[in-house]
This record gives structure tokens, sequence and C-alpha cells, in this order.
């Protein structure tokens, strides 16, 4: 079985366009909460984690044809992973490198637009088939050239997570040398509307495992890892290695997760044991807290059943960049590697009082530890449930 390591990665979220940009935002407790500006909806007073790029500028910065038809997920996801391939030692991606990306809203955005043009504008038609996610992902793999193994996973705010945890065991298999892996989703009317009839979002910053929080702050974002096996590693530098993964589900609720947290239960400790490792072991946890009522305290739940008096450092990311969904898997792995690589544990934003269910009480404040260990969750609707653990070179 052939190690996994992490030997490139590529960001852009509503904290920063680049792995620099965001790793400053992360030390020095910069939000990238705003209301929509870019996104056209009538809800102008709900916060969002919106990148303030139009479709027109994302577009320029790639270089592309004025009648290109990329949706925003997929604009997003090629910044990203041009970023990964200009820290690279190539000019451009092997043909043998596999691309996973994981998406929940794929090219809604662009259906959306041209919705009510599709009987009188053929020239729309195109978009139709930008319902389906594979539709992006196939534009991000076509933009690359990637014609290897090309596939899209969506499993809702797990499917970035799904798709590492894919390319991992297509590495430990022996099926692929290298493959990028991460996911891409952005703003919508569908997903803000959507989440609003839910009463899941808040009017204010989000406050994950706060006791008065209220909701949760949609983001958008996309970020990818380049995995690669051990012998392809000559001259370049490890970032981290994925060393544990673990899916399941708890069938409890289509949008809710169980009271006892069992699906992240289940997850936590299958990434344990792949990757051989006691609870104690964990040096920080990157929680998947939403800031919503039930997802916080199912979560917490699991933490305490997982690690009862040993709980170690934890804290959720989401106040930085909102729940950027689908992508969320991907987003919170980069922030893993960067407190790896850079011993920092960054903090939970707009956290003041613990919940009394559990009394648990996130890192506020940036905190220099040694991390070598790094268990990350993301958690999906449908109670799909995901954690990855990445781990120090060396």
């Amino acid at each position: 079985m052939k190690g996994v390591a992490v030997t490139g990665m590529g960001i852009i979220s509503a904290i920063g366009r680049n792995i620099e940009e965001t790793q400053n935002s992360l030390q020095n407790n910069k939000d990238g909460i705003s209301f929509p500006e870019i996104l056209p909806t009538i809800h102008k007073s709900l916060p969002v984690g919106e990148i303030k790029l139009s479709n027109r500028e994302i577009s320029e910065l790639l270089d592309l044809p004025a009648d290109h038809a990329c949706t925003r997920s997929s604009l997003l996801a090629m910044l990203a992973i041009n970023e990964l391939l200009e820290k690279s030692i190539w000019p451009e991606f092997p043909k043998d490198t596999g691309f996973i990306s994981g998406t929940s809203i794929g090219g809604i955005d662009k259906t959306e637009e041209h919705f009510f043009d599709f009987k009188d504008s053929p020239e729309y038609r195109k978009y139709i088939q930008a319902q389906h996610p594979g539709y992006t992902t196939e534009k991000i793999a076509e933009y690359f050239g990637l014609g290897g193994t090309v596939t899209t996973i969506s499993t809702a705010c797990s499917s970035a997570a799904n798709a590492i945890m894919m390319g991992a065991q297509l590495i430990e298999s022996g099926k692929l040398k290298r493959v990028i892996v991460g996911g891409s989703d952005c703003l919508t009317k569908f997903t803000l509307n959507g989440f609003n009839s839910l009463k899941i979002l808040s009017q204010k910053k989000g406050r994950p495992f706060d006791q008065d929080r209220d909701g949760l702050n949609l983001g958008e974002a996309a970020a990818y890892l380049l995995l690669e096996a051990e012998d392809c590693l000559a001259g370049k530098s490890i970032l981290g290695r994925v060393s544990g993964f673990g899916n399941a589900n708890d069938a409890f609720h289509q949008t809710a997760s169980s009271e006892d947290g069992e699906g992240a239960f289940q997850a936590i400790s299958k990434a344990l044991k792949k990757a051989g490792l006691s609870p104690v072991e964990i040096d920080y946890i990157n929680a998947h807290g939403t800031g919503t009522s039930n997802n916080d305290l199912s979560e917490s739940m699991a933490l305490k059943r997982i690690f009862e008096d040993t709980l170690p450092a934890f804290s959720s990311t989401k106040a930085f960049s909102g729940h950027t969904l689908g992508a969320a898997g991907a987003v919170e792995a980069v922030f893993s590697l960067l407190s790896i690589n850079n011993n920092e544990i960054y903090p939970n934003l707009n956290f003041k009082n613990a919940m009394v269910e559990t009394n648990l009480e996130p890192v506020i404040a940036i905190q220099e530890n040694d991390i070598r260990t790094v268990l990350s969750n993301s958690f999906g609707f449908g109670g799909n449930c995901t954690s990855l653990i990445f781990q120090k070179h060396g």
C-alpha cells in the first residue's frame, strides 16, 4: 500500500485569493463575511462569505474567450488549481494526473441566470446541462488538459472531503500516482433561498459552538490539493500526508444530524483506525462547526464520545469563510495543512459562551503549538459524514 503525500495546494475564498492572503487572514482574525454584492438576490441583509470578483473579472484573469461556457464554480476552481500548478515543478500537469472534484451546487448559477432564456435564445441552451455537477468538473478538466481519471463527487457538504478520501484510496491502491482533489461551490439564489427557508441562516456573523448561535453564513470557495504517491516525491516539498479517513451515515434525517452524533462518531472512529492513531495523538480538530443549533450540538456529542476527557484543542474556521458547502472539506484541508506547517491553531471567531449541554470551549485566539496531527470534519445533508486526518511529514 502506497503512502499519500500532499505536495501542493491552492485556494480562493472570501478571506483570500491565494494561500498567502488566506494565511494572513487566519493569523489576524480577519473574516470575509459581508453582504451580497456579486450575487443577484433580494436578500441583501443576509451575511455571506462572498468573493468580490465578478465572473467577467475571473474570466479575464484566466484569459478565457468571451464566449466560454464556464460556471462560476468552475471559474473559482480554475483560479485555485492555477495557484497549485504555478507552485509546482511542472509547466502543465502530467498526462497521468487524475482529477476528482467535489461540488454540491455545480452550475446552478448558470441555469438560474438563463432559465427564462432557454426557449427563445438557443445560444444559452448550452447551460441546461450545467445543472449537472459533472459539467463543472468537465470544464475544469478541459482547461487544464486533464484527460485521464476525471470524476465528480456530490455528497452535499462532505463532497470535497470525499474527493480527498477517494484520491487517497486511488493512490494507495496503485491506480494513480498523482491526483488533484478538492472542491468548488459558488453562492446561488437556490442555496441562499433554500437555507433561508430552513431557517438556519444567521442575520449576524456566525458563532460556531456558542450557546447563543442562531445559524450559519453561506460562503463560496474553491480549494484543491495535489496528492502523490511516495515514489513520485523526489525533489518536491511535502506539505503533509493524508494518513486517515472515514465516511459514515447516521441515516437520521435529510437536513439534520442525530442527537448523539452517531454519523460523526463513526466517521471519526474510522479515520483514527485507518491512521493507526489513538484519540490522544490528535493535536488539533478543525471541526465542521456550522453554527447551527443542531449541527454543533451533534458534533460536540460525537467529540465527547470519542475523546472523553482528552479532547484536544478544537475550533471551527467557518466564521472566517462562511460555510462553503461542497468546497468546505477542501477549504478546511488547506487550513489544516497551514496549521501543521506553521504550528498554529486558528481561532473560532465570535465565540463567547459554551453550550450548556456539553460545556466545550473552542480555541478563541490564535495559538502556537507543535501541530503534527490534525483531524478535519465535514458533515453533509443526508447524514453523509467524513473525517480526514492530516499528519506532518517526517
